[in-house]
């Protein structure tokens, strides 16, 4: 089991008031993570994972990358980083599931 030490949101904002490729480019990036196995939420503004920071940093390393296999649009990533070496961060779960 993955010890859950992290979680971070990421916004991936393409440069482009196309509204398609804003769609297809966050869509890329959302197939990415999805294909990284972490434990993650898709929010309307940004996507949150959760999971070992060392995994964590790799897979947000490789954002960029992974918009620019399919666009040379420019994109911007913001990120917040919540972590703690011993695991106290609060899950996904803890965070949002009195409200669903």
């Amino acid at each position: 089991m993955v010890q859950i030490n992290a979680s971070i949101a990421v916004q991936v904002l393409p440069m482009t008031s196309d509204k398609s490729d804003v769609i297809r480019i966050v869509d890329h990036v959302i197939d990415y993570i999805n294909d990284t196995r972490i434990a993650y939420q898709v929010g309307a503004f940004e996507t949150t994972l959760e999971g070992d920071y060392d995994q964590l940093m790799t897979i947000l390393k490789a954002l960029p990358l992974v918009a620019a296999e399919i666009t040379d649009i420019p994109v911007m990533i913001y990120s917040k980083i919540n972590m703690s070496p011993h695991g106290n961060v609060l899950t996904i779960a803890e965070k949002t599931d009195k409200y669903c």
